[in-house]
């Protein structure tokens, strides 16, 4: 199990309202397995998001991240297991503008104190595992939106992370650059890649062998084992 959730909570307080983000939220995911989210917006689908990828923390309830109970952790102590083990895709793809390609993708790396040549080489392997090698040296202003959401999954798995976290990946491409991306995002899964991935496309939820459906905030239904 890579991911599981008992009545996971989130509220945002102010001193006039207190607005629940996450209510009572369930369910697991599977090493190796490609689970989407969908929802409208608003529903809580960024949030549970950020929890899973211990950029935030509940504020009730239990996550359990490869069977350790993060739920409770301060985020030096998440940063340390994020690095390690969970990549993101977004949908603004969040590249440097100033690094090349290269650059960009070696990050993750150079942030994991990875020694040099060590990085060269994975840096490489991953660029040609997502056909972008050839574009290494431009920068992402020179890039099609398409390429530049290949550079971002590139760095995502830079690091060979049990998860990728992706929130609306294509939500900024045209379908055919849309669908390249799923193609990549599922051939990571075929080679043992945890995916969870939040969209409002059906057709990028067919990717996936299981569905989850929310709505303010609650898991209103699955689809799929």
């Amino acid at each position: 199990m890579i991911i599981e959730t008992e009545n996971l909570e989130k509220l945002y307080r102010t001193d006039l309202v207190e607005t629940t983000a996450l209510d009572a939220v369930n369910f697991e995911v599977d090493e190796g397995q490609f689970v989407s989210i969908m929802g409208p917006s608003g529903c809580g689908k960024s949030t549970l998001l950020h929890i899973l990828g211990l950029i935030d923390s509940p504020t009730a309830g239990t996550y359990r991240f490869l069977g350790e109970d993060v739920s409770r952790y301060p985020e030096s102590r998440r940063s340390r297991i994020r690095k390690r083990n969970i990549g993101f895709v977004f949908q603004n793809f969040n590249l440097i503008d100033e690094l090349t390609v290269f650059e960009n993708v070696e990050l993750p790396l150079v942030y994991a104190r990875t020694p040099a040549r060590e990085r060269r080489a994975k840096v490489d392997e991953v660029l040609e595992r997502v056909d972008i090698a050839h574009r290494r040296n431009h920068f992402p202003a020179q890039l099609s939106g398409g390429q530049q959401q290949r550079v971002a999954v590139a760095r995502a798995v830079v690091n060979r992370p049990n998860l990728i976290l992706a929130d609306e990946p294509t939500g900024n491409l045209d379908s055919a650059n849309g669908s390249e991306v799923m193609q990549i995002l599922n051939k990571l899964n075929e080679d043992g890649t945890s995916i969870l991935m939040v969209t409002h496309s059906p057709d990028n939820a067919a990717y996936s062998e299981r569905t989850i459906r929310m709505l303010d905030g609650r898991i209103i239904g699955q689809e799929g084992p």
